[in-house]
């Protein structure tokens, strides 16, 4: 067995200092994971968030005399004595190989695929958009992605321009115009997101019809649709610049918002918006509507 894992209970105000203490004594690697059950489903800009019960586990070479290391940690402040820990034996893998195949071709409505280009696509005649996992958030995997996917998917913006506002991955900008869409803006506060979304439109060969802008960057314009697959925060706070992009009579797609928080997202947008049904999965909710005339 090439690696074991040590891992330690702390609280999320020590867990940063845990972690520096585990690397001080050899492990080759740090991981933070929830302990109890209360999840972190998207930190403030620039912050890192850790839970009120945080595990640590740190990596170390199988060969490493791990009593050694427990006998460090005992001797921090940090740590309660006696040193409660776990370690756990990992089995000598290609972990590249297995993260790659935990991602596979998805189909959303009828016709729209998200394939890696790892894999073969299943359907070549389909509407198949290309694209890897990586930094930028957005893959299709979140059912905050996958709602908006399959409501272009019923809802294709044949000869729109789209905007994507909080681009990330772009995605949704890419299936717009794998779609039919005629032009996509994508928006982002995250210069690597609009690095990617640029990338990922010219693996998908729309990127001379997709431009990116920071959000004081973009141009003042209004669309027959704008998507915001963000979060219920921003969404709310950031409801009139929004809407300052939907045209009249035009569509606005809503996402990232939790079932509890719809109701307050709305209220956010209305009168101005007249709301479909809500459309939702698990926890996850996705509003869409049209703006009115008047």
């Amino acid at each position: 067995m090439p690696w074991i894992q040590l891992t330690l209970s702390s609280s999320e105000q020590r867990a940063p200092q845990v972690g520096d203490l585990l690397m001080a004594n050899g492990a080759q690697a740090v991981t933070y994971r929830d302990g109890a059950d209360t999840p972190i489903f998207e930190p403030p800009l620039g912050e890192v968030l850790f839970w009120h019960h945080t595990l640590v586990t740190g990596l170390f070479d199988a060969d490493e005399d791990l009593t050694t290391v427990v006998a460090a940690l005992e001797q921090s402040d940090l740590l309660k004595s006696p040193l409660q820990y776990k370690t756990d034996a990992l089995e000598d893998k290609d972990w590249e190989r297995e993260w790659m195949d935990r991602f596979q071709p998805i189909c959303f409505g009828q016709r729209l695929w998200v394939c890696p280009s790892w894999r073969d696509i299943p359907k070549p005649d389909a509407v198949n958009i290309l694209l890897d996992p990586g930094m930028a958030f957005g893959t299709g995997t979140h059912p905050t992605t996958a709602m908006c996917l399959s409501w272009l998917d019923s809802n294709p913006p044949e000869g729109l321009e789209v905007i994507d506002f909080g681009c990330g991955s772009g995605i949704l900008g890419i299936a717009a115009l794998k779609l039919g869409a005629q032009h996509a803006i994508g928006i982002d506060i995250d210069r690597q997101a609009l690095i990617a979304t640029k990338d990922n439109a010219l693996r998908n060969q729309v990127a001379d019809a997709f431009d990116v802008f920071l959000p004081g960057e973009a141009p003042a314009t209004s669309t027959q649709l704008v998507m915001a697959n963000v979060l219920a925060g921003p969404l709310k706070e950031l409801a009139e610049v929004i809407l300052s992009y939907v045209a009249a009579g035009g569509q606005l797609v809503l996402s990232g918002i939790l079932s509890h928080q719809a109701e307050q997202v709305m209220q956010a947008y209305q009168p101005v918006i007249e709301f479909d049904p809500i459309t939702s999965d698990g926890d996850w909710v996705m509003l869409s509507g049209r703006r009115q005339n008047n």
